[in-house]
């Protein structure tokens, strides 16, 4: 009795002891997950049983997104989660996504995964048209986005309508030109046919390639008044704090870098920035909720976090992890490699057989006619011969008949007619004798040579029969599959950098390795900016072929703000925009912030 009840008042602490927990929903771009969170859990403690999950290490990219009355937020690390303005019916839900945004994502996205979340997340913004994007660099967006899914085009496989069912341009676009479905897929197509030999990642960091250039590309936007209250739009990105006027989202009016900001806070709904400068004044301005406030300073502290980091050496954990995504570029670039061998193989060895089945066919072909021709000259020797031995009677029956004529003539000739009239008419009949004689001799004559031509005829064919035999016996005797050089080996032995050993692969990258792989880099930056050139040219010209079809009613006032910029040539880079807006003074911009 005393064990029984000392064994529940075990089983019943052990069960006191069980934390309680709550149901999240994390929503990714590609997929959901939901995991069991403990009461006394922190922002931080979910933000990273999510990475640990994704097998994500750039952490400090992403944050969990939830919303509140209409307006973002996100999930503090340092709070508890139920802590949150957040609803409390279960599952509770969060989308993960990027907070802050790279300068160059090349450079600064190092891992796959991160590249491939950023891939989707700008990609649904283009799309969403909370990015904005010009026509024709919708399309070659487009291209890339098809070569991640789809690989490789063939188009064996890859047939008029496989994109119909694609969401690859911005409905706006779409709707600008009086453009079939079958037209757009046609441009696309003709583009993502030249990404030939791109693996997934490489087609992913293209396109957040282009698309980091675009005006609108990791910038979050906020409206804010002035002293004056005049009504302004506040851009907040990875360069620094942006100042627009609320009809053009495109260009700023006014910019200052992080480099130039010294310290960020606010008061309920005034915002106060204080410049590096000390002898520049502070300035303000004003939001609309203390929430918003909020969430700018959020985005203010991460984003000039960022910057001063990426300004400096990297630390030893980025260092780690370059230097291994760099070995399994290395790796990746190998394996691409050997596959590549191996697919030429393959299709030089289809090819071979493709040849050798061919010639192998044209062989059996010229071995049936050949024996068709021996056939057909073995019976025309036959009937040549037979009408040969044909004539030759005929001609021995009209020699004898002609021989029998002329002993009758003599006979004729030695009767003595007595009578006139028996004379004439033995002269006639002589006559006529000598007459049939002479034609019986012509056609004794004719058939002669009738017959010699036959003979020779006959000697044709059967020396034609000759040739037809003696190839029909070269044919036979040839061999079906003539000597090939040795087809190597479709799985080299040994490749060069890395040993097979069991079923695992070792790598050993020495430093030659890897200053090969730093000179593949540097000749692939280079080879990239002689590219953009030719680049730009192939997006001036689909601009110009589309240019007629274009609804010019139906463009947005976005659409036209970039077609003036265009005309105007503001077609430089992001990046060459934001510093010419700040080679004026800090003071000067933060008067003309004040007088705005």
């Amino acid at each position: 009795m005393a064990g029984a009840i000392a064994s529940r008042m075990s089983f019943s602490s052990l069960k006191r002891k069980q934390p309680k927990t709550f149901t999240v929903r994390i929503v990714t771009m590609d997929a959901e997950m939901e995991f069991n969170c403990e009461m006394k859990w922190k922002g931080k403690d979910l933000f990273d049983l999510v990475c640990r999950t994704l097998g994500l290490r750039e952490t400090w990219f992403f944050g969990l997104q939830y919303t509140i009355k209409d307006t973002v937020a996100w999930l503090k690390m340092d709070k508890k989660v139920l802590d949150h303005d957040v609803s409390k019916e279960e599952p509770v839900t969060f989308h993960f996504l990027a907070k802050f945004y790279p300068e160059n994502a090349e450079e600064e996205l190092v891992q796959e995964i991160t590249q491939h979340l950023f891939f989707l997340q700008v990609k649904k913004q283009i799309l969403d048209e909370k990015i904005y994007c010009p026509p024709e660099a919708s399309v070659l967006l487009a291209s890339y986005a098809v070569q991640a899914k789809y690989g490789d085009y063939d188009p064996s496989v890859h047939k008029r309508g496989f994109l119909a069912q694609e969401e690859l341009l911005p409905k706006r676009v779409i709707n600008l030109y009086q453009m079939t479905p079958e037209m757009w897929e046609e441009r696309i197509t003709a583009w993502y046919a030249e990404h030939r030999g791109r693996a997934r990642d490489e087609a992913e960091m293209e396109y957040l390639k282009i698309a980091q250039d675009l005006e609108m590309y990791g910038v979050n936007y906020f409206a804010i008044r002035n002293k004056k209250g005049t009504e302004l739009l506040l851009g907040v990105d990875a360069l620094g704090l942006h100042i627009y006027d609320p009809e053009n989202r495109l260009t700023p009016k006014i910019s200052f870098p992080w480099n130039e900001i010294r310290n960020i806070s606010y008061s309920d709904k005034e915002f106060t920035i204080k410049p590096l400068d000390k002898k520049i004044d502070v300035f303000k301005f004003n939001s609309s909720k203390l929430r918003v406030n909020k969430l700018i300073l959020q985005l203010c502290i991460g984003n000039h976090d960022l910057f001063m980091r990426r300004r400096k050496a990297d630390s030893l954990e980025v260092q780690q992890m370059k230097a291994q995504a760099r070995e399994e570029k290395a790796r990746k670039q190998m394996e691409r490699q050997r596959l590549a061998r191996e697919k030429q193989m393959r299709e030089e060895a289809e090819r071979t057989r493709d040849e050798l089945e061919r010639r192998l066919l044209q062989m059996k072909e010229e071995a049936t006619m050949a024996n068709e021709a021996l056939m057909r000259s073995e019976e025309t020797a036959d009937l040549l011969a037979e009408k040969a031995q044909i004539t030759e009677e005929e001609a021995k029956l009209l020699a004898q008949k002609a021989a029998e004529a002329e002993q009758e003539m003599q006979r004729i000739k030695a009767t003595a007619i007595r009578t006139e009239e028996e004379k004439r008419l033995m002269e006639q009949k002589v006559l006529e004798a000598e007459v049939l004689a002479l034609k019986m001799a012509e056609e004794s004559e004719r058939r002669a040579k009738e017959a010699d031509q036959l003979k020779q005829d006959l000697q044709e064919a059967r020396e034609a029969e000759r040739r037809a035999k003696q190839k029909l016996l070269e044919i036979a005797t040839k061999p079906t599959y003539p000597p090939m050089n040795p087809i190597p080996a479709p799985l080299p032995p040994d490749i060069p950098s890395f040993n097979l050993i069991g079923d695992s692969l070792s790598f050993d990258f020495k430093d030659t390795d890897m200053k090969r792989l730093s000179m593949e880099i540097e000749k692939e930056k280079v080879e990239y900016m002689e590219k953009s050139k030719h680049l730009q040219e192939q997006l001036n010209e689909l601009k110009t072929e589309i240019e007629a079809l274009k609804l010019k009613e139906r463009e947005t006032a976005l659409d036209i703000l970039h077609n003036e910029n265009s005309d105007r040539g503001g077609s430089s880079s992001k990046h060459n925009t934001i510093k010419k807006l700040t080679l004026q003074s800090a003071k000067s911009r933060v008067a003309f912030f004040e007088e705005l």
